[in-house]
Order: structure tokens, then sequence, then C-alpha cells
């Protein structure tokens, strides 16, 4: 099928209206009408090359919210007029070890990511939500709890997995002291959450006047990173700390605020650590340094769930397609609160 899309055509150039081919659906495909997707900054990331993994014409998104306009003869699940969503991936081997766990996202040969990617089993190129029309197996496909705002609920696919996954796996609940390094796309949703499952909540910022807003959005206290009194009163307190800034910075000054067994778990950065993490904290407080990557599906659809019971969604700014370039100038100064989202009605030849 014939779709209209917006691509960077190279890592120098704007994305513009590209007109691409779409697989015909297989028996176990649902083919989604686009409807809103949002911007993360991975997908400038991509379009930019900035990991040196891009491959053009390139049609970022994977925050993708739509409703169904069919379905392959083997969907069970599914049925057209049902509000969806799709994810950062799209496939896997799904027999491996981590995905019979139910973690895809950590297939063992790699998963099959929504856009920048090659379909493992037709070898064609994958584009992504900056599109009209996506298809995708009835098994990555992710169904959207009635009542919950469509627009707000985009970047739950990937700022909100990105945040939840951690806050599950090391079990935060009531009791759970969580810091948040960083208020931005991830580090709204990870206050919301972590405040949602009853934690004690505080925001790590190295910028003043952020208190009212991250009150807003679930912090019970703001500490500035820069202030070392502030930082003093804090050592000892975490149990677990969620850090979404998305480039190279010191940990060091967090290490001695985390409790005893404490973990300070990346999920915003990519790359080398620089400063070098300094392990006196760590051995001396059995204290751990972690990563964290999105979540798999059955743990993506109990966020939407969760989301759902608990009326929680992004904050967004909704764009044009055509302003896609203006909005990463903005996302680049950390001008926006907190996610823009694509308004795919919007999009043009």
């Amino acid at each position: 099928m014939n779709i209209l899309g917006y691509a960077a055509a190279a890592a120098d150039t704007p994305l513009a209206p590209f007109r691409f081919d779409r697989r015909e659906p297989r028996a176990d495909d649902v083919v989604i009408d686009i409807l809103h997707c949002g911007v993360c900054h991975s997908d400038l990331h991509q379009a930019r090359n900035d990991w040196r993994n891009s491959r053009y014409p390139m049609v970022p998104g994977h925050e993708i919210i739509g409703r169904v306009a069919s379905v392959g003869a083997e969907v069970t699940r599914f049925k057209p007029g049902d509000a969806v969503g799709v994810g950062c991936m799209v496939d896997s081997c799904r027999h491996c070890g981590a995905c019979r766990r139910g973690l895809e996202q950590y297939c063992e040969t790699g998963s099959t990511l929504t856009y920048n990617a090659v379909d493992k089993r037709d070898g064609l190129p994958m584009y992504g939500g900056y599109s009209q029309r996506i298809v995708a197996p009835e098994a990555f496909v992710l169904r959207i709890p009635d009542g919950l705002d469509m627009a707000g609920a985009a970047p739950l696919l990937c700022a909100g997995i990105t945040t939840w996954s951690p806050l599950r796996h090391w079990q935060v609940g009531p009791g759970s002291k969580v810091a948040v390094i960083g208020l931005g796309g991830l580090g709204h949703m990870a206050l919301k959450f972590a405040n949602a499952l009853g934690a004690d909540v505080t925001l790590f910022t190295r910028s003043a006047g952020k208190e009212e807003d991250a009150r807003r959005l679930g912090a019970h206290a703001v500490v500035l990173s820069g202030e070392r009194a502030q930082m003093k009163a804090v050592a000892g307190r975490f149990d677990l700390i969620i850090d979404t800034v998305p480039y190279a910075h010191d940990l060091n000054p967090y290490l001695s605020t985390l409790a005893l067994d404490g973990t300070l778990v990346l999920v915003g950065y990519l790359g080398a650590l620089d400063p070098a993490v300094f392990s006196v904290p760590l051995v001396t407080g059995r204290r751990s340094v972690a990563g964290s990557a999105i979540g798999g599906i059955a743990e993506t659809q109990a966020m939407l769930d969760f989301c759902g019971e608990h009326g929680i969604t992004s904050d967004i700014e909704a764009i044009a397609m055509a302003d896609i370039e203006a909005a990463y100038a903005r996302m680049l100064r950390s001008d926006v609160k907190y996610r823009f989202v694509i308004d795919l009605a919007t999009l043009r030849d």
C-alpha cells in the first residue's frame, strides 16, 4: 500500500513529505490508521545520525496511536475501529530466553524496531509513525483503554514505558523513596508514575524555578543538585534514582544519596560515562548503577491499563506535521512541556 509520510533523506536535510510502500498485510497483521505520533528525542538523534547507525530515507516515530483499519484472518484480539498503539518495536524472535520471559526489548537476536530497521521476515525497510498508516503483527499491537486521551497517550509508548519498567523491576510501591533526575519528557512521566505507585518522590534538577511544576506532576520535594547543602541533606535517602538525562553528565554527586542497596538506573543516556563513576560509594553502600530499556509488550499493556485506571497521560503540545523541524529545534533547547505530539490529520504532500 502506498503511504504518505515525512522522512529524512540524509543527516543534513530537513524532514519532508515522502511516499513509500508498506508491505501488504499478513494473516497476523493489524493495519492502523495513525492519528497521533509522539516526538521522541531519539527521533532527532536518528534523523541526524547522531548514533552513526541511521538508514535513509528514514520515517521516524515510535509513539504511535491510531485506530484499526483492518485485520488479518488470524487476528483475534482487535477489530476495525479499536483504539490501539504501537511503540518502539514491532517484532522479535519470540522464542529466545528473553522473549519467553516477556522481555522482547532484550531479544537475544535483536527486536525489530519500528523504524530505522529491517523486517526480518521479508528484508524490507521499517518506516515509523510520521505517516498515515502502519502495519504491525497483532502480538506487538497495544490496546488503548477507553477514556484515555488519545494524543496524551502517545508518549506512553516510549517515554512512559521507559520510566515505568524500572519502577516495576525495582518493585517501587508505598514506602519506597524514589528520585528522578531531569524534568523532561521522561522525567515528568517518572514523577507521575512513582507518585501513583505510592512512593515518596523527589526531583533532582540543576534549574531553580521548577518546584511548582514538579509538585503538580507528583514530586513531594525538589533538590537543586548543584547546591551542596541540599545534596548533603538527602545523603543515603533513595532506594531508586531514575536518571532521565539524555546527554553525558556526572553521576558521582548522586551516588551518595542512594540508600544501602540503592540503585541509580540510566534510562536517558546512551554512551560513555564521563567522568568515570567513583566506586567508593558503590562498594561501601552496596549501591548499584544500572540501565533499563523500554519494556516488553505485556509490561507495556499493564502500564497502559494502569494509566487508564488512574487517568495518567503525558503533558503534551500538539503540532502539525509540517512543524517538525521547528519542534526539533525547540526540543534541543528543552522548550517543551513535556512532549510534542504530531496530529497526523495535518499531514500533507
